[in-house]
């Protein structure tokens, strides 16, 4: 039997701090996106191609944690380059084969090396804080505005939160794809 409160390792990598207490309301979401994108890298770090591919054990969903980094590079095109800003989606989203499988970020992160999938990652985050950057979102531009492209009745409020909202819930799943891994727990 383990002793429950022995201490186990902390995920490999330092989490960044807490998005501030006082901010504008831009500002809060955009920080806190950049929070658990840095929770996800986090719960990523130090884990070779093998760990990165690992399914939670005896759990019935495919999910892994590379699978995480290709679907939230995939949200972040999706949102930010496609919706927001209504720009074309950039590779691999634009030539990938969804009518044959309307998962296929998530099975692209799977199969790729962890270099690709954290690269993939990275890429589709860089151009997310850039659209943001364009668009005026982190120096207060109108977040009632609507979306270029999808959902006319959307605005861009709305998509921010969606999008700490969906990483939110993929950060938990990447706490305990981690755990599972290697018993690194933190936030």
């Amino acid at each position: 039997m383990t002793d429950s409160l022995a201490p186990r390792p902390a995920a490999s990598a330092a989490l960044p701090p807490d998005p501030p207490g006082r901010a504008t309301e831009a500002a809060m979401l955009l920080a806190y996106l950049d929070f658990y994108r840095a929770v996800l890298l986090c719960k990523a770090a130090g884990l070779d191609d093998a760990a990165l591919a690992r399914r939670l054990p005896g759990h019935p969903s495919p999910m892994t944690l590379g699978g995480l980094l290709a679907h939230l590079a995939y949200v972040e095109d999706e949102w930010f380059t496609r919706r927001i800003a209504g720009a074309p989606a950039p590779p691999p989203w634009a030539d990938a084969p969804w009518e044959q499988d309307r998962d296929w970020d998530w099975h692209w992160g799977e199969r790729a090396s962890g270099a690709e999938a954290r690269a993939l990652f990275a890429a589709a985050c860089a151009r997310s804080r850039a659209v943001a950057a364009e668009l005026g979102l982190t120096s207060g531009a109108d977040l009632d505005a609507g979306l270029a492209a999808g959902d006319a009745s959307l605005t861009r409020r709305w998509a921010l939160v969606h999008l700490v909202e969906e990483y939110a819930r993929h950060a938990g799943h990447a706490d305990l794809l981690r755990e599972a891994i290697d018993g690194a727990v933190g936030d």
